[in-house]
């Protein structure tokens, strides 16, 4: 009876190491031990976390300026409104919740995304690969290009980007298109959460020399003002854009959301509609024509 009891225990423990040899094994295959796989489920579901508790809240918390005339703006009644802005109000009405908004500059939105201040930003805001680095991006509601706005009666010595070299640029310390300045070699001027009427009067007061931006946004900016010397410029087109809704860097779920909404929106229509009210052209579009391609920066 004793002899069957040990030969069961030496069993029993050779069992034990086969096991244990083979879960070994089957780590090593899978790329790592248990503890590594799960902290890869907890990543998994770290990507829902920001739509779950938006869910929970019942309301999503939006970025934006309230500066941008077209795109997010306050009215002659101080109703904000926008391309951006309604564009949001009506993914939030799709997706079933409330929306808020808060307002801040630029250079404040990601910073903010990343604190859990605000949920997402839409200000016109452009999709980069080096943003993409950081951050989830929606689909593109918007599609444009780069132009500038500059004095009428000599378009500020600019003729080419390679004119800004030395010019005097305001813009955001932050914004692609300061970027853009900045690598033609202009002086960029910053601004904090100023309207536009800030930078066009600079321009035009000879403070500055241009402005660089997206073409809806200034075209808008510049018809907004006809009392300063200012137009847009009428040769350079360059730089094509695309604009979405910016998210936290794994909100997976939540991105997945608003690009149905988005989509959604683009079969019906209203895309195209938001567009013609907001900018009097279908911005939901790529536009036509040459665009210049900057090379040699990395956006």
């Amino acid at each position: 009876m004793n002899k069957l009891k040990v030969i069961l225990s030496l069993l029993f423990i050779a069992c034990i190491t086969l096991l244990a040899a083979c879960g070994s094994t089957e780590e090593e295959e899978s790329g790592g031990t248990n503890e590594e796989v799960n902290e890869g489920t907890n990543e998994s579901s770290a990507s829902d976390e920001v739509w779950e508790e938006i869910k929970e809240a019942g309301e999503i918390v939006v970025g934006t300026s309230g500066t941008l005339i077209a795109a997010s703006y306050y009215d002659d009644d101080d109703n904000l409104t926008g391309y951006d802005v309604e564009i949001m109000r009506e993914v939030a009405n799709r997706l079933g919740l409330d929306i808020s908004f808060e307002i801040m500059g630029i250079d404040s939105m990601l910073p903010a995304i990343n604190s859990g201040r605000i949920d997402v930003a839409a200000n016109d805001i452009e999709i980069t690969d080096k943003r993409k680095e950081e951050f989830n991006f929606s689909e593109p509601y918007k599609y444009s290009y780069t132009t500038m706005a500059v004095r009428k009666e000599d378009n500020s010595g600019i003729e080419s980007l390679e004119d800004l070299e030395g010019k005097k640029a305001g813009g955001g310390a932050t914004t692609i298109y300061s970027q853009i300045a900045e690598h033609y070699g202009a002086e960029i001027v910053t601004y904090g959460n100023a309207a536009n009427e800030a930078y066009l009067r600079d321009v035009d007061n000879g403070r500055t020399d241009v402005v660089v931006n997206d073409y809806f946004l200034t075209k808008f900016g510049v018809g907004a003002f006809p009392d300063f010397d200012i137009h847009l410029h009428p040769t350079l087109k360059f730089h094509p854009t695309e604009q979405g809704v910016i998210m936290p860097k794994g909100a997976d779920q939540l991105t997945e959301e608003i690009n149905k909404a988005l989509n959604e929106m683009r079969e019906d229509g209203t895309l195209t509609d938001l567009a013609n009210q907001f900018y009097e052209e279908d911005a939901s579009q790529k536009p036509e024509g040459e665009i210049e391609e900057i090379e040699g920066l990395e956006l």
